[in-house]
């Protein structure tokens, strides 16, 4: 018996998360750990429901999501990703209000590099005439 899964690939900074949409009550696991243990800031968990709240599809799902990278903000936005694809391919009448919502692009700012002769990426030492 196989059971109906739709999955997604999100992304966002270095995280990569992988998420499994599968039918049920609306029950989200990260990493095998509870959703509210996992994301404490709700900031975090009410961006990662924008997608299932748009689409009405909160309570139809159980999510299991094995994120990895980055730090917590980024692997909120990648889970975020990640389900918004999830939600295309179970529905792709669903795209117009992801997209129109900006949820299916890939958020592409990266950490700039630090460079040699500054103390950070765009950050000069003091600059002294004498």
């Amino acid at each position: 018996m196989s059971v109906i899964q739709y999955n997604g690939t999100g992304r966002r900074k270095t995280a990569v998360a992988r998420v499994y949409l599968r039918p049920g009550k609306g029950a989200i696991s990260v990493n095998k750990r509870p959703f509210e243990e996992y994301f404490p800031n709700p900031v975090h968990r009410m961006q990662i429901q924008i997608p299932l709240n748009l689409t009405g599809t909160a309570d139809k799902f159980d999510i299991l999501v094995n994120v990895q990278g980055g730090g917590i903000s980024g692997q909120a936005g990648a889970v975020r990703h990640g389900i918004s694809r999830a939600l295309l391919e179970y529905n792709q009448e669903l795209r117009p209000k992801l997209k129109a919502a900006g949820l299916l692009t890939r958020d592409a700012r990266e950490v700039e590099r630090k460079k040699y002769g500054h103390p950070k990426a765009r950050k000069r030492f003091q600059f002294s005439k004498r």
